[in-house]
């Protein structure tokens, strides 16, 4: 099967249950992705908008809250959600390797090896019992001096190691942490092999069209693992040629010629989620989406296309709040679009329980 860079961009979004049906629950909204770009919780909670059908941001929070998502240190060493029950073994195969990968950084700031571990140690007498804390409770509680950006660095190791990981949220500014064996249960562990065939057939089913350059780069796997993976799974892969490429489904993938818009929050993880974001973004607006250290911007996808950019202010309406949403369009946004992106406007003040409006020039 050949697929148009267009069909290419439908088959993924449809994959990523970003056009098509939605999930009505935010644990099967994440599972179906294995793992949404967590580091900034309120563009973690969009991830879940436009995944989901009927949710809010308090049901994110909820969620959370009751354990059934987790966020923790996962793909590429970087804060990810993830379903409760995918928590131990995603973290089993990718922890250690950046646990390991960051140990120069660590050294520069002081945390050898040894009060790494005596560190953590004493973290997890800290949390026991099911006690969730910010950063400086935790560093007030232990008898290890760890100053400025060693103490993000050492909880980083700590979660990499699966001793932590993020708890409820406490607010958006301040995150807090717990246990990871006490707030998410008992942890699977599988074996190298068999994490790296796991995740590598969850990645295709949510990712695909896709190749084993795409899946290490989503991963933050070495190439050949990434292989490694592909070919642990080889009897169920579907060979495709996506956008010129060679790339592999596991499944016959969804041509939907119907259009979608998704308005996209920060971090969106559509857009991390392949080597390259050449196919979903013009070249010459790469540089406006991400603006620098990996920021991504918010935006408006049209059927997975990026055709521009997106923000808002607040002002005040009859006394009362209001978000008003405004466009930066790669060029011209069809005006036939406008009401698919004024419903999409109108999802987010409903997801987030606030008046919401589209501002056109």
């Amino acid at each position: 099967m050949e697929l148009t860079a267009a069909q290419t961009r439908v088959a993924r979004t449809h994959a990523q249950l970003l056009a098509g049906p939605r999930s009505d629950q935010v644990a099967d909204a994440v599972r179906h992705v294995v793992a949404l770009q967590g580091q900034d919780v309120r563009a973690n909670r969009m991830s879940v908008r436009v995944r989901t059908n009927g949710l809010t941001g308090a049901d994110v929070d909820a969620a959370c809250a009751a354990g059934s998502v987790v966020r923790t240190w996962a793909m590429r060493g970087t804060l990810h959600m993830l379903a409760a029950e995918d928590v131990g073994w995603v973290v089993g195969l990718l922890g250690p390797r950046f646990a390991f990968a960051f140990r120069s950084r660590r050294l520069q700031l002081g945390l050898d090896e040894a009060t790494c571990d005596r560190a953590t140690g004493e973290i997890r007498e800290v949390l026991a019992g099911g006690k969730v804390l910010t950063r400086a409770e935790i560093m007030a509680a232990i008898d290890v001096d760890v100053q400025g950006q060693a103490q993000a660095h050492l909880l980083g190791y700590a979660a990499l190691t699966g001793v932590i990981c993020r708890g409820p949220e406490m607010s958006d500014a301040e995150p807090a942490y717990t246990l990871l064996e006490e707030w998410a249960g008992p942890s699977e562990v599988l074996p190298e092999e068999k994490a790296q065939a796991r995740l590598a057939q969850r990645y295709l089913a949510a990712y695909g069209p896709a190749t084993a350059e795409d899946f290490a780069a989503w991963s933050g796997l070495p190439l050949g693992p990434a292989r490694a993976g592909f070919a642990e799974i080889a009897a169920q892969l579907r060979e495709v040629v996506a956008d010129g490429r060679v790339a592999y489904v596991l499944d016959d993938p969804v041509l939907d010629d119907r259009t979608t818009v998704r308005l996209f929050g920060h971090f969106e993880t559509y857009l991390l989620g392949y080597r390259t974001r050449e196919n979903a973004v013009p070249a010459e607006y790469a540089k406006v989406l991400q603006t620098g250290g990996g920021f991504i911007m918010p935006s408006v996808s049209v059927n997975g296309r990026i055709a521009g950019l997106w923000k808002h202010a607040w002002r005040k309406e009859q006394k009362q709040d209001l978000m008003v949403v405004t466009l930066e369009p790669f060029g011209v946004i069809a005006k036939q679009l406008l009401p698919a992106i004024r419903a999409e406007v109108a999802d987010i003040g409903r997801f987030l329980g606030v008046r919401a409006r589209l501002d056109v020039e």
